[in-house]
């Protein structure tokens, strides 16, 4: 009997046998080599509050632990600021960086489960792409992801995720993200 975990489509599978070959055809790309590919996604979070409250900075840690299987980074103010009461090298964030495995794990868990939970949910949008074809997504709460229980936060708090392409063309991206199962807005 198959359990329903091994039918959950292997993202990398379906890149190398399908995806691959559609990106060749649709930009008539001759070298293998030059299909695009989502190198990593990183996830940033900031914590502006850790100013003043430092187990806010714990707190993310553990979530993205649990979250994203594996510790974060803890970054750190670059120059002091006086007018936000800021010191060099205190922790004000934490990020994580998904490569191999992990990633496709990711990918597949935000696009099949996380997304589709967010309230009167559309899509995300086809515009969030910067100069080198790298898409940024904000989420604004924690709480869609089914790790995080409800009783364990004390305050919604978002992050930022970035998938890191190998292409420098927004389209070629944006169909690549599309055809890994990405819920674009139409």
């Amino acid at each position: 009997m198959v359990t329903k975990s091994a039918k959950a489509i292997d993202l990398k599978e379906k890149y190398d046998a399908d995806i691959k070959k559609e990106l060749m055809t649709k930009y008539s790309i001759k070298n293998i080599n030059q299909v695009p590919v989502i190198q990593k996604i990183v996830i940033n979070r900031g914590l502006g509050e850790a100013v003043s409250n430092s187990k806010v900075v714990q707190t993310s840690v553990d979530e993205f632990k649990t979250i994203f299987g594996q510790s974060p980074v803890v970054t750190k103010a670059k120059k002091s600021i006086s007018t936000y009461k800021l010191r060099k090298d205190m922790p004000i964030g934490c990020m994580v960086t998904l490569r191999g495995k992990r990633m496709y794990s990711f990918m597949n868990k935000l696009f099949n489960i996380v997304l589709p939970k967010i309230r009167d949910f559309k899509g995300v949008s086809n515009k969030a792409f910067d100069n080198q074809a790298n898409y940024t997504l904000g989420l604004k709460e924690q709480l869609i992801f089914p790790e995080i229980s409800y009783e364990k936060i004390d305050k919604a708090r978002g992050f930022n995720i970035t998938f890191v392409s190998s292409s420098d063309d927004v389209d070629q991206s944006r169909e690549l993200l599309k055809l890994l199962g990405m819920p674009f807005r139409k």
